[in-house]
């Protein structure tokens, strides 16, 4: 059984649903400090031709406080919310699957979440749904209470609870992993490698690793499971 790990984030990019089509079982990294400045709460969008950051804005976000926990402030967000669909229509109006795309990433948006952890995995999970990805999700908030575990340490107390025989990571955790210390523990780890993804945008400037939002925009479904397995596993 493969098996992945990675924190939520919103409508994260393509690279992030390439690993969760690789897995079997996906794990969110859920109850880890939430990192300010980070991508937990921000992505990028195209607008105008050039990478545009949203954030949705949080309340009391702190380094001291979990991922899970960590509130969306309402007052703010009502407005936010308002101010992001209108972003969205500019954006991408002329897009040639906008209606869809929209109608998806708004009825995330208009949910009453409460926390980040909640937004950002609706954003995923219904992304996936939509898409016609079946790997099952677990939240490591609810499910495994090992958090006095560190690093890869808790990774491989992970797997093997999940009893998984390989542990898929993205490409940026060669520095952090080591193969020679999963092959002692019993299981295969293998890092995921996106190739270089491009389509067709409005303007011939082609600009990469957008949030998903912009994928769904200019991509079929069909389209966008094709690009999933544009990766490398090594």
């Amino acid at each position: 059984m493969k098996l992945g790990i990675m924190q939520p984030y919103i409508f994260p990019y393509i690279g992030y649903f390439q690993l969760i089509k690789a897995v079997d079982r996906f794990v969110v990294y859920d109850d880890v400090t939430f990192i300010k400045q980070g991508w937990i709460n921000r992505n990028k969008i195209l607008l105008n031709g050039a990478a545009h950051l949203f954030t949705l804005p949080l309340k009391n976000a702190s380094s001291f406080t979990t991922i899970a926990d960590t509130l969306i402030n309402t007052d703010l967000y009502k407005v936010w919310r308002y101010r992001f669909e209108k972003t969205l229509t500019l954006a991408y109006s002329k897009a040639p699957y906008y209606k869809e795309s929209v109608e998806l990433i708004m009825s995330v948006f208009n949910s009453n979440y409460e926390t980040i952890s909640e937004l950002a995995v609706g954003s995923i999970l219904e992304t996936c749904k939509f898409l016609g990805v079946k790997t099952e999700f677990v939240l490591t908030a609810t499910a495994y209470h090992n958090n006095d575990l560190k690093a890869k340490e808790r990774v491989i107390d992970i797997c093997k609870r999940e009893k998984a025989d390989t542990y898929i990571n993205a490409a940026g955790g060669k520095d952090m992993y080591s193969k020679e210390d999963f092959n002692n523990a019993g299981l295969e780890l293998k890092f995921l490698k996106p190739h270089s993804i491009v389509y067709r945008q409005l303007k011939p400037t082609f600009v990469p690793w957008l949030s998903m939002i912009d994928v769904l925009m200019f991509n079929s479904a069909e389209e966008i499971r094709t690009l999933f397995n544009e990766y490398d596993l090594e």
